[in-house]
């Protein structure tokens, strides 16, 4: 069969389709051995963070409970959108999600569960870098053309829940109940031959709700061509965007600098610097001092890496079991809302407090399905606050 883009459709994923072939087999075994029905817990762990961040946003938990809803199981996890650290203060490996259940019913599904929710970290993760580099400045998720178009809805749904402030696809802004945001290409300017013109054509043809960002890179010096936008649009042109190419950037931080300066002189100073190509958590910063009002951020976000999560069984039919380097037994996580610090303990154990500063800790993983019916479901822009409240404690 010849699936169309060559990806797989929900009810492929539904089926199990998507999953390693020796669960099916594990599943055909157990139903044999007439075993399917023994009850199991599992956790969802990571045991390290990419490139040696030192925190993860956990995102992905509504599509598991997409893929999980009609199952018989019950599921217990962290919020979604709640930053997390591989380890507690004692060094135990944090369960973000633990799933109960009869091991034969929902075993195929390991597979896509930690799919969903290790690539969605990954970019909510690298989104919420950026907007804490970016401070209170606009970052816009401008990078859907560098994966997988299917894959847009998920990039801009957890980009966005890491805290961007918009995103650019049609899609993808449909799926968190915004209006897609963005300006216009060089082949726009290029296809018309002239910046002017095609400056002016947009605040002709674009609807007026739409803001007016010059695009001021294509032909001339930046800040010539920022000049010329300003005069062409006068109090229209909202601001200018620069997505100069790395051979010609130089000292970029200089040139938005530069463009700020020959706005302001000519009394466009109202007039916002935009500026886009190559950016990350590294070099925003920068850019922000040097007086870049917004950025737009593509491959950085999208091609984030994967949060490695894994799987374990941790009990059997209530009983603690588990493979080595991995600690048995049904546990709760304990959190400090003010230290951000988390504590492990055995599920019926007395809550801890907090050894940094005293104060009581919460229990963190809750429920949100019981045998296969979805309790809970947050909205996009609750979790977004929940990441944004966190960052406030945070450092990159």
């Amino acid at each position: 069969m010849v699936r169309p883009f060559h990806i797989a459709l929900p009810d492929d994923i539904k089926k199990g389709l998507t999953t390693d072939i020796y669960f099916v087999r594990t599943k055909k075994i157990l139903k044999a051995l007439k075993a399917d029905k023994i009850k199991v817990s599992m956790e969802v762990t990571s045991g390290s963070l990419p490139r040696g961040w030192p925190w993860a946003v956990f995102c992905g938990l509504d599509d598991v409970l997409t893929l999980l809803e009609g199952v018989p199981v019950d599921l217990y996890s962290f919020p979604e959108g709640t930053v997390f650290k591989p380890y507690d203060m004692d060094g135990l490996r944090i369960p973000v999600m633990v799933i109960e259940g009869p091991y034969g019913e929902f075993c195929i599904y390991e597979t896509p569960l930690l799919g969903l929710v290790c690539q969605a970290s990954g970019i909510a993760t690298m989104a919420a870098r950026v907007k804490k580099a970016a401070g209170d400045k606009v970052v816009l998720g401008f990078g859907i053309r560098r994966m997988h178009p299917a894959l847009a809805p998920m990039i801009d749904r957890a980009s966005y829940i890491g805290g961007v402030d918009g995103v650019s696809s049609i899609i993808g802004a449909e799926a968190i109940g915004k209006k897609p945001m963005g300006t216009m290409p060089h082949a726009l300017i290029i296809v018309l031959g002239d910046q002017v013109k095609a400056w002016k054509s947009f605040d002709q043809v674009v609807e007026k709700d739409v803001p007016r960002i010059a695009l001021v890179d294509t032909f001339y010096d930046e800040k010539v061509e920022a000049v010329m936008a300003a005069e062409a649009l006068g109090e229209r042109l909202y601001g200018v965007r620069l997505d100069t190419p790395g051979s010609r950037k130089g000292d970029f931080a200089a040139i938005v600098r530069e463009v700020k300066w020959e706005l302001k002189v000519r009394g466009y100073e109202n007039v916002k610097v935009i500026v886009s190509g190559g950016l990350n958590e590294e070099n925003i910063p920068a850019l922000a001092e040097a007086g870049a009002d917004g950025f737009g951020v593509g491959t950085s976000i999208s091609n984030a890496p994967t949060v490695d999560f894994a799987m374990d069984i941790v009990a059997v039919e209530g009983k603690p079991l588990a493979k080595r380097g991995k600690f048995s037994g049904r546990k709760q996580v304990w959190r400090c809302p003010e230290c951000l610090v988390d504590y492990v303990r055995l599920m019926g154990e007395e809550a801890p407090r907090c050894r940094l500063c005293g104060g009581d800790t919460k229990p963190m993983l809750r429920k949100y399905m019981e045998n296969g019916e979805v309790l809970v479901r947050e909205g996009v822009d609750e979790i977004r606050e929940r990441v944004l409240s966190q960052l406030e404690k945070l450092s990159l």
